[in-house]
């Protein structure tokens, strides 16, 4: 696996990238197809956040914790994307059967992030290709990113939906006319 490590506020000191490599090394077992791994360090407050993203065949995994030093943080986000996969193990191994892992080498998962400035308003615009999938693959993709809705093109329809956790916990789908 490909790791990359960037710091904002806050950079990976040069002796706890061979230990970081070491602990992220264990999902070499897991994702074999060549992944890739972001690792981003920041600090806020007197803490110390790290946030691992990993991208394997279209499929994105994704923690964020918090904790007094790096490593600590790093071990608590290693334990959740474990827990992540362990959690959506049959979803994950159901969908690799059906080939829904897919992707074509034109589409890019992760573009270019920035932050833009304008007025009282911050925007942090992320860009990311969209690749057709079911409501429920946009469900499980949604579940391991952690996030409360996810963007998806119907690959029935071939239009864009958009699913959402509801207050009462169930899901929600809004599908574009």
């Amino acid at each position: 696996m490909k790791i990359t490590f960037t710091g904002k506020q806050n950079s990976f000191p040069g002796y706890q990238i061979p230990a970081a490599e070491k602990k992220l090394g264990k999902f070499d077992r897991i994702f074999k197809d060549g992944a890739t791994a972001t690792v981003k360090a920041t600090k806020k407050g007197n803490l110390e956040s790290v946030e691992v993203t990993i991208v394997s065949m279209g499929t994105i995994y994704r923690s964020e914790k918090q904790a007094e030093t790096v490593l600590i943080a790093l071990d608590m986000a290693i334990d959740a994307l474990e827990r992540q996969i362990r959690k959506n193990k049959t979803k994950l191994e159901k969908r690799l059967r059906e080939g829904a892992f897919e992707r074509r080498a034109e589409d890019p998962v992760v573009e270019e992030e920035f932050e833009e400035q304008t007025g009282e308003i911050k925007f942090k615009t992320k860009t990311f290709a969209i690749k057709p999938m079911s409501p429920e693959e946009a469900v499980l993709q949604m579940d391991l990113l952690g996030h409360s809705f996810f963007v998806f093109e119907n690959d029935k329809t071939g239009k864009m939906n958009v699913v959402y956790v509801r207050k009462d916990g169930d899901y929600g789908l809004i599908e574009q006319e």
